[in-house]
């Protein structure tokens, strides 16, 4: 109960900006436990070795294989190799056009409402020094039109509202700040990710549409004498 009384009289004592502050805290809370979901299921995958296995798989010309492996994977890297297997291979589109596009489509979804948190971050900063300039007007205010009795209250009130919209604001601001630092880098290295999948696939199915056709098989190999005899 001690605790809840003091946390209650330090909210209350910190003016009308601590209610403007919280609410900024209550979305920030939400922003980031959403994108903390979405954004640590893109990344519960290993990219180095996923893109290792669709290399195998279209190396040995099994692109139904790979296109089936790419399916199971619901991540941002798993859509970009299955768009890349897809039209990459089926002459709508080339590879590397394949390869950004589907860089285009998978990734934007990741960064979405996620400056928001940094946003949210520097209000809930400045609405901590707004109130500190509100609590210190209003003590000075207070101090010059009060009895001589009570000025100290005055001022010990006013300056408490000042310190305490200030604290707030950055015990909100600054977990919000790492959070958008830690989801940041979480994205960067999905990003990395992908590129690494859509660079070794481009490659790979290069490679093989670069290579010489087989002979179909039961075709007879036609003698160069018989071609000479031919000729003549």
């Amino acid at each position: 109960m001690d605790v809840l009384s003091a946390v209650s009289t330090y909210f209350k004592t910190g003016g009308p900006f601590m209610f403007i502050i919280l609410a900024a805290g209550v979305m920030i809370l939400a922003i980031a436990v959403e994108r903390l979901w979405v954004i640590g299921r893109a990344a519960a995958l290993d990219s180095s070795k996923f893109a290792g296995d669709l290399e195998t798989l279209v190396g040995r010309g099994d692109h139904h294989g790979a296109l089936e492996l790419a399916g199971k994977v619901k991540t941002p890297v798993g859509k970009a190799a299955r768009n890349i297997l897809a039209f990459g291979t089926g002459g709508q589109a080339s590879p590397e056009a394949a390869a950004e596009d589907a860089a285009v489509l998978v990734l934007p979804p990741l960064t979405r409402r996620l400056s928001h948190l940094a946003t949210l971050a520097n209000v809930a900063t400045l609405l901590g020094l707004l109130g500190t300039i509100f609590g210190l007007t209003t003590a000075f205010s207070a101090v010059g039109a009060a009895d001589p009795s009570q000025r100290s209250a005055f001022l010990a009130a006013g300056i408490s509202q000042a310190l305490n919209t200030t604290s707030f604001g950055l015990i909100i601001a600054v977990p919000a700040l790492l959070c958008h630092g830690y989801l940041t880098a979480k994205v960067e290295r999905i990003v990395e990710g992908v590129d690494e999948v859509a660079i070794r696939l481009v490659r790979v199915l290069k490679v093989g549409a670069s290579a010489p056709a087989p002979m179909p098989v039961g075709t007879p190999e036609v003698p160069m004498a018989a071609l000479g005899a031919v000729r003549r």
